[in-house]
């Protein structure tokens, strides 16, 4: 894709969701920087509330924030008609948040810790898509980027409940853009690859962060992505 103009995300309204820290802050803070108006759910509200002042004090608006725990299915439907009310339309969802659960042998998991696993990571998602999508039919260009990750593809051992859930996500975004036919919404993922968040360095305490990318450096592959002349439809796209 061509480079964009600053500001190529002018007018839009954006929902990121994890975005109290790691890559949907960054995408959060990168999105107001070209013009975005977005609102921000995690369920930290000190780490919402941070990056509104960060976004705030480099001059690029205000967020709108909402504290949501994405586990709780019900709450997340509330979030329709109130950007429905508030801005008459979404141009944008990044379905960011994510759990990592446990790396463990897959019979050694508790029933609680997949479920969980699940319900963020998969369930949540197929909830935004399910009251996202006719919001993103009011944009002009409405956009959906969901993260995922290597692990939804071959053998992870010890990354199971992980693992299926990115799998399932790949499979249910790539089924959901084979629906959405000659409608004005685009619907892809995104696969950060190695990256500087608190996740990875769950997963791998002895690694050293400054080996890894920043996560600024995968919001900026997604606003392209987010832009109105995104054309690629149901893809993995990798940073």
């Amino acid at each position: 894709m061509t480079d964009l103009p600053n500001g190529c995300l002018a007018g839009r309204v954006a929902l990121i969701t994890g975005a109290s820290r790691g890559i949907g802050a960054a995408v959060a803070k990168r999105f107001a920087a070209e013009g975005a108006q977005v609102i921000l759910t995690a369920r930290t509200v000190g780490g919402l509330e941070d990056v509104d002042d960060q976004i705030r004090k480099a001059g690029h608006g205000n967020a709108t924030l909402v504290p949501l725990d994405l586990a709780k299915g019900a709450e997340i439907d509330k979030l329709g008609p109130a950007i429905l009310e508030r801005f008459g339309k979404l141009d944008i969802l990044v379905g960011n948040a994510g759990q990592l659960g446990v790396l463990s042998p897959l019979g050694h998991i508790d029933p609680p810790v997949w479920e969980r696993v699940f319900a963020v990571n998969v369930a949540a998602n197929w909830r935004l898509i399910r009251i996202c999508e006719p919001l993103l039919k009011l944009s002009p260009a409405g956009r959906a980027i969901f993260v995922t990750s290597t692990v939804a593809q071959g053998q992870h051992p010890y990354w199971g409940a992980y693992a299926a859930s990115k799998a399932a996500l790949e499979s249910m975004v790539r089924t959901w853009a084979g629906e959405l036919g000659q409608t004005n919404i685009r619907a892809n993922l995104l696969n950060p690859g190695r990256t500087r968040t608190r996740m990875r360095a769950e997963a791998f305490p002895g690694e050293d962060p400054l080996s890894v990318k920043p996560p600024e450096d995968v919001a900026a592959v997604m606003v392209p992505m987010a832009s109105a002349e995104e054309i690629r439809q149901g893809e993995v796209v990798g940073v």
